[in-house]
């Protein structure tokens, strides 16, 4: 090739044309929540669940939309929706909230025109406006007196939201679990008003038949539901008894 001679163009290589601009959509920010997803890196000694279950908090819109309420927890939403399917918290109700912490269904208790709310948790709860908050396990033998001490009249509803601390064994956390929704539900026939409401979280998969009875016996209607606030994937289900019968 003579030094006048034009140089080849290898092929493969890039045009010698103006380079059109690639046009990137601009992000919809109403759904940017949605469309973000992130990722959790598994730290030293942390355990798969454990990076799952932060993956999983911080991805979830109940999550970030609690956060932007200033609500204590996501299962505020839950209590919402079940309020508004079974109208269950009237205005100046007195509502006794067992497994308070950390105070998201008092919270929701209080907007929705609840007159008191008294709580119970072994976990300490942060002040929330005239609530009265019981540090104490629910399954203390003192804890019923402690609590009627506070009430000091008999409550329009009693909520529960308690779940046993898991072991790991599925059968005895369950039982475990049982246990907890039976004591709530003594305690509740025990100090409610006539006409009062119980909702109590539970777990698909059996041992509730007893409970059912029981329930059906002293209340006018008792059914079960699932907030769609509640996780897909999570076995838990609300019963919902209305119309407590004081003569049973």
């Amino acid at each position: 090739m003579t030094e006048n001679e034009p140089k080849k163009r290898m092929s493969g290589g890039k045009p010698e044309t103006a380079k059109r601009e690639r046009q990137t959509k601009p992000i919809d920010m109403n759904n940017a929540t949605r469309m973000m997803t992130h990722k959790v890196k598994t730290a030293r000694g942390r355990k798969i669940s454990s990076k799952l279950w932060i993956e999983r908090q911080i991805n979830d819109p109940y999550v970030k939309e609690a956060k932007i309420k200033g609500y204590r927890s996501r299962a505020a939403f839950k209590l919402l929706e079940l309020n508004t399917k079974f109208e269950l918290i009237k205005k100046d109700a007195l509502v006794v909230d067992l497994g308070c912490a950390p105070g998201g269904w008092v919270q929701i208790a209080l907007k929705l025109g609840a007159d008191r709310v008294v709580g119970i948790d072994l976990l300490p709860v942060e002040p929330i406006g005239s609530a009265d908050m019981i540090e104490m396990d629910f399954m203390n033998k003192n804890a019923p007196k402690v609590l009627r001490e506070k009430l000091k009249r008999k409550p329009d509803i009693v909520l529960s939201d308690l779940a046993a601390n898991t072991t790991g064994h599925r059968q005895t956390d369950h039982l475990k679990t049982v246990a907890l929704v039976e004591s709530a539900a003594d305690f509740a026939m025990e100090i409610l008003k006539p006409g009062g409401s119980f909702v109590t979280k539970v777990f698909q998969g059996g041992a509730e038949e007893k409970l059912l009875a029981m329930l059906k016996k002293s209340f006018k209607t008792v059914k079960h539901a699932k907030p769609k606030s509640s996780r897909a994937g999570s076995p838990e289900m609300y019963l919902v008894a209305k119309g407590y019968r004081h003569n049973n």
